[in-house]
């Protein structure tokens, strides 16, 4: 198996895209009941949730393993929003868990007859 970058690239983004759709999915909901923002925030929930859905029908399969990797890359997504959007500053156990569960996903993706093909 040869190994190719650009499929790499290419579904880690796919992977990172879902997860901040997701989490706009969630997010936008927790403005709207907890923050007391505007029920027109409705609308991109429903819109991020959409393109959610339609981008997991791009992953290359729906089984365990995809989502195994798909998950280490949420996770990751999660802690940097963490971070960037709710200015939350990180621990070093929030950074290496962080990096475990990259790894972790990334090497589910790159394992012999894994992901990338």
């Amino acid at each position: 198996m040869e190994f190719q970058f650009s499929k790499l690239i290419t579904t880690f983004c796919l992977f990172l895209i879902t997860a901040v759709m997701e989490i706009l999915g969630c997010y936008f909901p927790y403005l709207i009941l907890n923050q007391g923002k505007s029920h027109w925030f409705w609308l991109p929930t429903a819109l991020s949730l959409a393109v959610f859905v339609w981008l997991l029908t791009l992953h290359p399969a729906a089984s365990g393993r995809i989502y195994a990797a798909y998950g280490g890359i949420y996770i990751f997504t999660a802690l940097m929003w963490l971070r960037f959007v709710d200015q939350v500053s990180l621990s070093r156990w929030d950074l290496l868990g962080g990096l475990v569960v990259i790894l972790g996903a990334l090497i589910i993706i790159l394992q012999p007859q894994g992901l990338i093909r």
